[in-house]
């Protein structure tokens, strides 16, 4: 049986981005600014330098993904503290720390949170009325293991 946990009307909300995909993550979240600055936003390293120049709002930034901000990310999924992960990355160019990427998507799956992978899904997950409220979800009991 699965516990339950809410997810606040102020989500935590992760962005992050391949190299190659990060001006498409900027223009995204230029977009969607006014909507973007009602949640916490964190970020990895130079995405989330160059998300808070750009947006002017306030990013809790990590580590550089390769250099472990990947796997602070990760750790924030499975201490319960993060909602939503916007992670735009480059399906047609491997990277060098693709397993570190993997491995956060694995838990955002395991954890049951929100995961956006491309900008048509983060647009209709941030967009949803759920984003404006409370919000419970399944999170599955690994106590088991």
């Amino acid at each position: 049986m699965s516990e339950t946990r809410t997810l606040p009307i102020r989500k935590h909300i992760a962005l992050v981005a391949h190299d190659k995909k990060k001006d498409e993550l900027v223009e995204w979240a230029l977009e969607n600014k006014e909507l973007l600055k009602n949640h916490r936003l964190i970020a990895t390293g130079s995405t989330g330098k160059l998300l808070e120049e750009k947006l002017g709002l306030p990013i809790m930034k990590l580590l550089s993904g390769p250099l472990g901000g990947d796997q602070q990310i990760g750790s924030l999924v499975a201490e319960g503290k993060l909602d939503f992960l916007v992670f735009f990355w480059d399906p047609l160019e491997a990277q060098a720390h693709d397993s570190d990427v993997k491995a956060l998507q694995r838990l955002a799956v395991a954890w049951n949170i929100l995961l956006a992978s491309n900008r048509t899904t983060a647009d209709f997950i941030l967009h949803s009325a759920c984003m404006k409220e409370a919000y419970k979800i399944a999170v599955p009991d690994y106590s088991k293991f």
